[in-house]
């Protein structure tokens, strides 16, 4: 019989962790730590920076320095700019079932709560914080979304995930961890994240108030604040059943070789092949037809105004997969949105809601594209799911390049080739090296 989710947290030590749970929250930190890096640069993030800090500054629970910033705030602070600056690249961890992101959402927060320990961590405490950070966020997601109404940004649920592994950083028991979720729950945020798909703006997936939320709780219930209990991990127990034996987090985590939404990812993927394949170039594309379920077909994006509208949509990111034959750092420029090329093929793809694909796009995401040339040829493709799934992963060495193509141009190959060495076993760190690890990570880069 599976324990209760608090007791679950309070007593796992690092020997439960499986060395595949192990080898996903390597990767999940090396990955989000290059998001993280290419995000700092954004206004979104900047923005989220400012923000923070008129609200969050240093106070007697320690201070924390912003991710990839440095700027010392309490650890609610630091959390909050650190959910957001993840968040301003769609290119950070996910999990299809839960329709969600965990990571942009955990690594803040627990980075945060790591830096402002008067105790330094070690590589193996860290590496426990995030496994019950991660599966608990995960459990929840499922929960939620089986009991809800509305599909609800992963700051709602991964809000719970933080909160107990945060009360578990400040040593709590499991009666006060199970407060700390209740508080999170219920103080979470639940937006709604078909407001952002049709109306692509910087409130992206939540995490940026999902974050600070659990932080915020876990102090509150280490001091006594009671919380009504939390719905998705008490009241949901088939999603509970098998903790501790089996790992939302090995089955479920995926990566995304794309900064922008996953449901663009087949799409993408698909023209990627169909143009290699074919030898064929973007000046012999007239249109393209899409078909998916029915949610992708809400995404914006045949003219984006801005780097949100292009992260919510699918024709443009898919005409640049076209027309420059990757989606990549360059990319996110500003100067694609008006690149007249692409917005050419982007203003002739056509959305097509496939009641079949919807159907089937239960926990996976769906497309099949065909392509029209201006010759009068057609090449339809096979139906696809996206790459990076873990049933398409991509290799350690795919991951190793994404991080080096989105964290070299702004830290610089020397402090992106240490992070790199260090994430690679960050759970075998000592104290004294894993400080090495946050100090790399929570301290700005040069700026030009």
């Amino acid at each position: 019989m599976s324990p209760p989710f608090h007791e679950f947290a309070a007593d796992l030590t690092y020997a439960d962790l499986p060395e595949a749970l192990r080898a996903v929250l390597r990767r999940s930190f090396l990955d989000t730590m290059g998001v993280a890096a290419v995000a700092s640069t954004t206004q979104m993030a900047q923005i989220a920076v400012r923000g923070a800090q008129a609200m969050f500054g240093p106070t007697a629970t320690g201070s924390a320095r912003i991710l990839m910033e440095g700027t010392p705030l309490s650890p609610a602070g630091a959390a909050m700019a650190g959910g957001f600056t993840v968040d301003a690249v769609d290119a950070h961890d996910s999990t299809s079932p839960c329709k969600g992101h965990g990571g942009s959402a955990v690594f803040p927060a627990l980075m945060a709560m790591a830096d402002a320990s008067a105790n330094p961590l070690t590589g193996q405490a860290f590496a426990t914080h995030l496994a019950v950070g991660y599966e608990v966020s995960y459990r929840v997601g499922l929960a939620q979304h089986a009991t809800c109404a509305d599909y609800h940004t992963s700051g709602a649920w991964t809000a719970v995930g933080v909160a107990t592994a945060a009360a578990r950083m400040l040593e709590c028991d499991g009666e006060t961890i199970r407060h700390a979720a209740g508080i999170g729950e219920y103080h979470g945020p639940r937006s709604q994240m078909m407001r952002c798909i049709d109306h692509p703006t910087m409130v992206r997936d939540g995490v940026g108030w999902g974050a600070p939320s659990g932080v915020v709780a876990a102090y509150l219930a280490r001091d006594g604040f009671t919380g009504a209990p939390a719905l998705t991990c008490e009241d949901a127990p088939p999603f509970w059943s098998d903790l501790g034996t089996a790992w939302r987090t090995v089955e479920d985590t995926s990566y995304k070789p794309y900064p922008c939404c996953r449901w663009a990812h087949p799409s993408i993927d698909s023209v990627a092949h169909l143009m290699a394949t074919h030898g064929l170039t973007h000046t012999e594309i007239a249109s393209v037809d899409i078909k998916t379920f029915h949610n992708a077909t809400r995404l914006a994006g045949h003219r984006p105004a801005s780097p949100d509208e292009f992260a919510y949509g699918i024709a443009f990111p898919v005409a640049t997969m076209i027309v420059r034959g990757q989606i990549g750092v360059s990319e996110l420029g500003l100067t694609t949105l008006s690149d007249p090329d692409i917005l050419r093929i982007s203003d002739a793809v056509r959305l097509i809601d496939d009641p079949h694909l919807t159907r089937i796009s239960q926990g996976k995401r769906w497309a099949q594209v065909t392509l029209h040339t201006r010759d009068g040829r057609s090449f339809e493709d096979v139906p696809r799911t996206p790459k990076g799934d873990n049933d398409l992963p991509l290799s350690d060495s795919e991951i190793s390049d994404k991080f080096h193509l989105f964290a070299d141009p702004v830290l610089g190959a020397a402090r992106a080739n240490e992070i790199e060495t260090l994430c690679s076993d960050f759970d075998s760190l000592s104290a004294a090296d894993f400080t090495r690890l946050l100090d790399l990570c929570l301290t700005a880069p040069p700026r030009n």
